[in-house]
């Protein structure tokens, strides 16, 4: 399967990293405006890189013929004018998260998508990192009975520096709700089984980036948040960020709570630990493993070997041979959950998702 990638930056090469290792796929073309980002690709092409054609533009690339499939790894806000001559093509399509800043491109995205018999995958990679994996499908058997709570604790590193300081300014990146917590928000819908109705976030921008100034501006992105989801089958949600709390073991932490048990994961640890409910008093019967994870696909990134693993699974949906897993439309309820929950923290108030048509 011959694939093309529109953004060569930092998650473009990881993309090339694990298509290098994904068996069948070939990469015939490449294309970013931005020439250190080009380098980075040859780089991580190594000796095939003389058999990559570069092209100017995503047009170019699109109407090449060189490319059964396209991954947009772009800046967030360039992902609906990415992808028009994409679905114009034909072209199967691999979009990184989120799938647009804002709702209207968002909401264009998933009726283009339906218009097409070609896969459109919403590449959320957190669902793809084993441990995680075996975490959702030990819920899905029953491992702490009815779910009642649910909690995703990321404490991480600032936003890294991108091309331009795209990554500094909401108007860019839909705002660290939307860019960064995305993926934690499509993590809870999978889960939890059903769609938010409201959300509420306490979130600032505290620490990070504050001495920064970019042509008179100063960066906008919240750098911290605790956000409440409410979903209609009852359960509740919670996302706890830090942007500013690197030296903690764990970058994530996840907690499930039922009427039976409770069930955590832990990454990088990989560990899963169960703890079903004993009753006042009684000796504790908690139980822990550790979900390894091949090495050579958490070398080739940086999302716990994520990536790796959802690639096979959208070539097989390419071949026929497996289901497209992250729709557009899983992508959109995404944003829009994002997008409620910036609205939450800058406006101080309760959402509900039905204010954004949802």
């Amino acid at each position: 399967m011959r694939y093309g990638l529109i953004g060569t930056g930092m998650m473009g090469v990881e993309h090339l990293n694990n298509l290098a290792i994904t068996p069948g796929a070939v990469v015939t073309a490449i294309t970013d405006p931005v020439a250190t980002s080009l380098t980075w690709a040859r780089a991580a092409l190594g000796a095939h890189a003389n058999e990559v054609k570069a092209f100017d533009s995503p047009q170019a690339l699109a109407a090449s013929g060189l490319c059964d499939a396209v991954i947009v790894a772009s800046p967030n806000h360039t992902h609906r004018d990415v992808l028009v001559p994409l679905f114009d093509a034909g072209l199967h399509i691999l979009c990184e998260k989120p799938l647009a800043t804002t709702l209207e491109d968002a909401r264009w995205i998933v009726e283009e998508a339906a218009k097409t018999d070609r896969v459109f995958w919403t590449a959320m990679e957190y669902r793809y990192m084993p441990p995680v994996a075996e975490f959702i499908r030990a819920l899905a058997e029953g491992a702490v009975g009815a779910l009642k709570m649910l909690s995703i604790r990321e404490h991480r590193f600032p936003f890294l520096v991108k091309v331009g300081n795209w990554n500094r300014f909401a108007r860019n990146t839909g705002g660290t709700m939307v860019e960064k917590c995305c993926h934690f928000f499509d993590l809870m819908r999978l889960i939890v089984g059903s769609e938010a109705v409201r959300v509420y976030c306490s979130g600032a921008m505290d620490v990070n980036h504050r001495d920064e100034l970019y042509d008179g501006a100063v960066p906008d992105i919240i750098d911290n948040s605790f956000t409440t989801v409410d979903f209609a089958n009852g359960v509740r949600a919670m996302l706890d960020l830090s942007m500013f709390a690197e030296g903690a073991a764990n970058q994530e932490e996840v907690t499930a709570v039922g009427d039976q048990a409770r069930l955590d994961v832990f990454i990088p640890e990989g560990a899963l630990v169960h703890s079903p409910r004993t009753g006042f008093g009684n000796p504790k019967k908690v139980t822990r493993r550790v979900v390894e994870v091949d090495p050579a696909a958490l070398a080739a990134g940086s999302h716990h070997g994520s990536t790796f693993y959802e690639h096979q699974k959208f070539i097989a949906a390419v071949r026929g041979e497996g289901l497209v897993e992250v729709t557009a439309e899983d992508g959109l309820r995404a944003v829009a959950i994002g997008t409620a929950v910036e609205i939450s923290a800058r406006e101080k108030r309760v959402v509900a998702m039905s204010e954004l048509g949802f």
